[in-house]
């Protein structure tokens, strides 16, 4: 850690991804100064949050559904669909930052978040600690990929990875690969691994369900009430993505009709060799690729104890319930980009309002 001393500001902001820019924007119009009165901290070495990482393969034009930030819109910045979608995002992420002089702290881990006295919270990081009235939670789900567990699966002699380190189909050519995972990246995986492999198989604990239609307001509003809905029980939040269903695309239909989209119900344990059903069946692989999606990054609150018996951290709008100068946003209903930027203004709002209480107090 840094032997800078305890720095003063009134807002932190964990993550600059979609919803942490955007709360920093909307920080920044209600006449907070970046660096002085409020500060965004990142731990990713670029701009573009998590899109940085996602594979090369991963083309805009393939991308569901990305919403401009607030005040930019995306096509400034070129939003070519062949494009990989992370050199896409990112180029526009670091325009966003740079007219908006957002002044992005990077790279910060932020390892701890405490009680820090006098009202105050205090933020440990790698770049020293920061005192704030409030703390803006950003940090999204990249960090925390989720790996189930089955029983023989230390026993694989071939390779098991995920989809955070995933990087494209080329590296599975001539293989046998079982992906599981019933999402838009198990299916994208899939597809495109199975042009080059010797063999696929696709593993879901659910059957896939496809969406046909347009993704209009109303769904849009009925998605995101289903997820709401479990965060303000205090339980872990589920993804946008997880409820909406699968957007019946032209690829899709065709993966089906070939055969690559048939799907297997979730195997019983692994081997050495593959994978097995208790009903006799197995299927033999090189490869398993764990499309399982990921879990909510907010271990760094754990000091707070923000957590409620189900697991998860009861959140009303985006306040945190059991401490209101807790904000998360990107997380649970706010987790789809346009869900972000609209979290990241309610917060700044909800803020504000803590703000003039606090210098009220004064």
């Amino acid at each position: 850690m840094s032997d800078i001393g305890v720095r003063d500001v009134d807002v932190v902001v964990v993550g600059a991804g979609q919803a942490g820019l955007s709360a920093a924007y909307h920080l920044r119009r209600t006449g907070l100064v970046p660096g002085q009165d409020f500060v965004v901290l990142d731990h990713a070495p670029l701009a573009g949050g998590a899109w940085q990482f996602r594979w090369p393969s991963l083309t805009y034009g393939k991308v569901h559904g990305m919403h401009s930030l607030p005040g930019m819109e995306l096509a400034t910045s070129g939003a070519d669909a062949v494009r990989p979608s992370a050199e896409v995002v990112g180029a526009y992420f670091t325009e966003y930052e740079r007219r908006f002089d957002l002044r992005v702290r990077r790279p910060v881990d932020v390892r701890a978040v405490r009680e820090g006295g006098g009202g105050r919270l205090s933020v440990e990081t790698s770049d020293g600690v920061w005192s704030a009235r409030a703390l803006i939670n950003a940090t999204g789900t990249w960090d925390r990929p989720f790996w189930p567990r089955y029983p023989g699966q230390e026993t694989f002699r071939g390779r098991q990875l995920h989809t955070a380190t995933y990087q494209g189909p080329g590296e599975f050519a001539g293989l046998r690969v079982i992906v599981v995972g019933g999402g838009a990246s198990g299916t994208q995986h899939l597809m495109e691994i199975a042009e080059v492999a010797a063999g696929t198989t696709w593993v879901t604990r659910r059957p896939p369900v496809y969406r046909e239609g347009p993704f209009d307001e109303e769904v849009g509003r009925s998605v995101v009430a289903l997820v709401e809905e479990r965060v303000r029980m205090g339980l872990p939040p589920r993804s946008v993505v997880s409820v909406t269903g699968l957007p019946l695309t032209e690829a899709i239909v065709r993966a089906r009709e070939s055969g690559v989209l048939d799907r297997l119900p979730m195997f019983d344990r692994i081997t050495p060799e593959g994978v097995a059903w208790d009903d006799g069946r197995t299927v033999e692989a090189d490869v398993i690729l764990w499309a399982t999606g990921f879990r909510a990054a907010v271990g760094h609150l754990a000091p707070l104890r923000l957590r409620e018996p189900g697991g998860g951290i009861r959140v009303e709008g985006t306040r945190a319930v059991r401490d209101g100068r807790i904000h998360l946003v990107g997380y649970g209903p706010s987790a789809s980009t346009i869900g972000a930027n609209r979290a990241g203004r309610a917060a700044v709002r909800e803020v504000g309002r803590l703000l003039e209480r606090a210098e009220a107090a004064a």
